[in-house]
């Protein structure tokens, strides 16, 4: 992956003080939501020629293999479709190929299968404007922000649906985008999603697959399973998260820092829920670097979630995290590791484990 920007250190000391992310209160048209349903920054430059396989894993060389075979297979669907915002005017689907029209990567956290995701974005034969790529949340907020109608006609004219992060512990949700999935597959677009396997579960074979495909019912015969083992990428040969810092620290480094931001974390926590999660990526537009005092444990499930959507955006926009407090790996209790969203903690425990060892060069440069 690309360093974050941060990693060489701070730049210019700023003309103006850092910014307050709860002074924020963006808002966003339905046209972003759609527009902005490409690959983060962060996977801008990244296809199948850059991930490397870790050679003690031959599943990880495997889905390279897959991947490639099927994106070269994408070719003719929809060729000549085109559409307007919503979908009107473009030409009629061709007919769905037979086959699979779905691939599904199962793996623990790190191993790489959002680089994959959107090497496969990439490498698919269209034009951006009928490929798409978002997280489960992204894809429930476009329908929330469209309708549902409307999101099936603006998707209908795609050749491909990348899908990063596959929930499944809505059961309203998984309903919910399993019904627009069974829509759009019966247009021709093709599918690919990704889900983290559970660290205690990575010995007991497809775990997170079976879930997947159990879940979605009907769609099962469209995709394809992958497994891909390995361990974190992120922490692979790296030391600890690095200790939090000193407020002053914090407090000088956001001083010292171009388009930066300083905010106490619990009074973050507060604004947070004051912003709908569709928001959060605008929230952080501009922002170099995310400076935080007084981080605490998250102190119920609602405020916890609304962190996970926060740290996906910050993560994908590779914004570096320096904070002061409680170390990242303390925010959530056992009692959230241990329950039904703890997918999604630890995923949040590992970005921003990534993205506080990114911040740390802004300390080291002062």
């Amino acid at each position: 992956m690309r360093n974050s920007t941060a990693a060489s250190g701070p730049g210019p000391i700023s003309d103006v003080s850092p910014v307050s992310l709860c002074a924020r209160e963006p808002h966003v048209p339905a046209e972003r939501l759609v527009g902005e349903m490409v690959p983060p920054p962060r996977f801008d430059s990244v296809r199948f020629s850059t991930y490397i396989p870790d050679p003690n894993q031959p599943s990880q060389t495997e889905a390279v293999r897959v991947l490639e075979a099927f994106a070269g297979g994408l070719g003719g669907a929809h060729a000549t479709a085109k559409r307007g915002f919503f979908g009107f005017g473009r030409a009629k689907a061709p007919k769905t190929p037979a086959g699979p029209r779905g691939v599904y990567l199962d793996g623990g956290y790190g191993v790489g299968k959002t680089h994959l995701l959107a090497s496969l974005w990439h490498a698919t034969p269209a034009e951006p404007a009928l490929k798409a790529f978002g997280t489960f949340v992204e894809l429930t907020n476009l329908v929330g922000a469209l309708g549902f109608q409307k999101t099936v006609q603006t998707l209908s004219g795609h050749r491909l649906l990348c899908i990063d992060e596959f929930e499944l512990d809505d059961p309203g949700d998984t309903v919910l985008v399993s019904t627009l999935l069974g829509k759009l597959v019966d247009a021709g677009v093709a599918l690919a999603a990704t889900s983290n396997t559970l660290p205690g579960k990575l010995g007991e074979g497809r775990f997170a697959a079976a879930d997947f495909l159990r879940e979605i019912q009907g769609l099962s015969a469209h995709f394809r399973s992958l497994r891909i083992d390995g361990e974190d990428y992120r922490h692979r040969g790296l030391p600890e998260a690095p200790a939090p810092f000193s407020d002053e620290q914090v407090t000088k480094s956001a001083y010292a820092t171009q388009g930066a931001s300083l905010d106490d974390f619990p009074h973050l926590l507060e604004h947070l829920a004051r912003v709908h999660p569709s928001r959060y990526g605008a929230l952080t537009d501009g922002i170099r670097a995310v400076c935080l005092t007084d981080v605490q444990p998250i102190p119920d499930q609602s405020t916890a979630l609304r962190l996970v959507v926060l740290a996906d955006r910050l993560y994908d926009r590779e914004v570096p995290v320096l904070a002061s407090g409680l170390p990242f790996d303390q925010l959530f209790s056992e009692e959230m590791l241990n329950g039904g969203y703890r997918k999604k903690y630890f995923r949040a425990i590992s970005r921003l484990t990534a993205l506080a060892r990114d911040a740390k060069g802004l300390v080291d440069a002062d």
